[in-house]
């Protein structure tokens, strides 16, 4: 992640990038490290859309998972599982924008986590 500022964090898996918040949405880019994984999770108080930017990986929402690249969009809505995993050689990017009436990092439930958080 090049060109990092306050609004980045590290994550063990990567780590994101806010491009721009307000009341009702954020925008961020998530970087995830090759064959890393996000946790499953879901959010109670959020819709989220994943455009991948850059790499590949395989994205799970709900009982599904589909191998997404480069242009492809998924729509995750409230209280659905998901997880992003970087199953190629580069980092994945992910464009994420979450809609909603709480969006904050304490609305996140974790069902599995490889980092134990």
């Amino acid at each position: 992640m090049n060109g990092r500022n306050h609004n980045e964090d590290y994550r063990p898996w990567g780590g994101y990038r806010i491009l721009e918040e307000a009341e009702g949405y954020k925008i961020k880019v998530l970087f995830v490290t090759p064959g890393e994984r996000l946790s499953l999770q879901k959010h109670k108080h959020r819709d989220e859309i994943w455009t991948v930017m850059q790499g590949r990986g395989i994205v799970t929402v709900g009982d599904e998972q589909k191998e997404m690249s480069k242009g492809e969009t998924v729509s995750i809505p409230a209280g659905v599982v998901h997880r992003a995993h970087n199953t190629g050689e580069e980092e994945l990017k992910i464009l994420e924008l979450a809609t909603g009436d709480k969006i904050t990092e304490d609305d996140i439930v974790r069902l599995e986590d490889d980092y134990d958080r």
